[in-house]
């Protein structure tokens, strides 16, 4: 481990030095498969031959020119986004934070042209939405806030999934402007809501004239089984912000906007030097193009009922497990103790997991994952939770 890098991260004794599918090879030649995704980026899996033509290809061309310029392959990208979420307009970010940076950025203006001096939005216990100053504020997690004090105002924070609670917020906040919200949690441990929750949302947003904003950087581009989640869950929001999986491991975020919030943003109010370059760009259209081509938003929707099913059938009803919950290809394993050691019991059998929460084993697989691959994982993932049970239910008995 080099000392020249922060310690940011507790990284785990591995080091990966190519990819191929839903496959890494470590620098010993060791194969894991990867039902991590690089945390829900990698859709793709890795080294798929489209995404290497078109990095290679645009490399040759034209990397970076700003955005003083049109960018037509942003405008490209721009108008197959909007065509697949029925949005308006977008702003090209980044990363994820950055496309909520954005979104807030929205939120505040949407408040100032009713005349709001102190435009508030909406958040969640549980939510995650960046370590940005302010999507850090957004983010109802205080460990991870921990520290960095004081944060930016401006956010009222209610339980997740919980209509009752968003209605007594607003009853009592007359500084509303909008709701920013995860249509699943994820880094909450994959902690999908009640049917209902979201259309409750849309309505109390349209009540009060809210903006509802989705938070789909990890949700979106098929990782549920649709191409966004609120499109399973009912409720068509007036901002999402996107990312992740967009650039397949290339570095590109998106805030996409309808109705009076795709037209609060005029020059000079936001902006971003790399956001929306030719290869980020390139590499989102070669994305989109190659879920559509493959049809893998509709197997990530099959794929998941079946590992879903073989994970409720082996684990649902166990002692020790709270809850089986998921949508798609995004799956959690929720216990009822810490299970951190389950991610290097998981790496010595050559299989690449994560968890969140301290308690809750988190599945976000390639959605090119082969039907083999993916018994293979549920199989595995079943072994160890229930060795991990039997083992920690007798020292705790003990």
């Amino acid at each position: 481990m080099s000392d020249a890098l922060m310690r940011t991260y507790a990284r785990l004794p591995v080091a990966f030095e190519r990819g191929e599918g839903a496959w890494l090879t470590d620098n010993k030649g060791e194969r894991y498969l990867d039902a991590l995704s690089g945390i829900g980026v990698c859709n793709l899996g890795h080294g798929h031959p489209v995404i290497t033509q078109a990095i290679a290809e645009q490399a040759r061309t034209l990397l970076h020119t700003s955005n003083l310029y049109r960018i037509p392959l942003q405008e490209r990208l721009a108008a197959k986004l909007c065509e697949l979420a029925d949005m308006a307009a977008i702003f090209f970010t980044n990363s994820g934070a950055e496309a909520n940076e954005a979104a807030l950025k929205l939120a505040r203006l949407y408040g100032r042209k009713r005349n709001i001096d102190t435009p508030t939005v909406m958040v969640m216990d549980g939510g995650f939405h960046g370590r940005t100053l302010a999507t850090l504020s957004a983010t109802g997690n205080r460990r991870v806030q921990a520290g960095f004090d004081p944060l930016v105002d401006g956010f009222v924070r209610v339980p997740y999934d919980d209509l009752a609670a968003v209605e007594r917020a607003g009853n009592n906040n007359n500084r509303i402007v909008a709701v920013l919200v995860e249509p699943i949690q994820g880094e909450a441990g994959v902690v999908v809501p009640d049917k209902g929750y979201l259309t409750g949302l849309r309505r109390i947003c349209d009540e009060r004239a809210w903006l509802l904003m989705l938070d789909e950087v990890q949700t979106g581009l098929g990782r549920t089984g649709a191409w966004f989640a609120h499109q399973r869950l009912g409720a068509k929001p007036d901002v999402l912000t996107l990312a992740k999986a967009l650039g397949n491991g290339y570095p590109i975020g998106a805030c996409l906007a309808r109705g009076e919030a795709a037209e609060l943003f005029e020059p000079g109010s936001h902006g971003s030097t790399f956001g929306g370059n030719p290869l980020a760009c390139r590499v989102g259209l070669a994305v989109l193009q190659t879920l559509q081509s493959e049809r893998l938003v509709q197997r990530a929707s099959r794929l998941g009922e079946r590992m879903f099913a073989q994970l409720q059938a082996g684990l649902a009803g166990r002692p020790g497990v709270r809850a089986v919950r998921g949508l798609g290809l995004m799956q959690g394993i929720a216990l009822e103790w810490p299970c951190t050691e389950l991610v290097y019991q998981a790496l010595d059998r050559k299989l690449l997991i994560n968890v969140t929460e301290q308690s809750v084993l988190r599945l976000l697989p390639p959605l090119i994952l082969t039907d083999e691959e993916a018994q293979w994982i549920t199989h595995t993932v079943i072994d160890l939770v229930t060795s991990f049970l039997s083992n920690s239910g007798t020292t705790r008995r003990g």
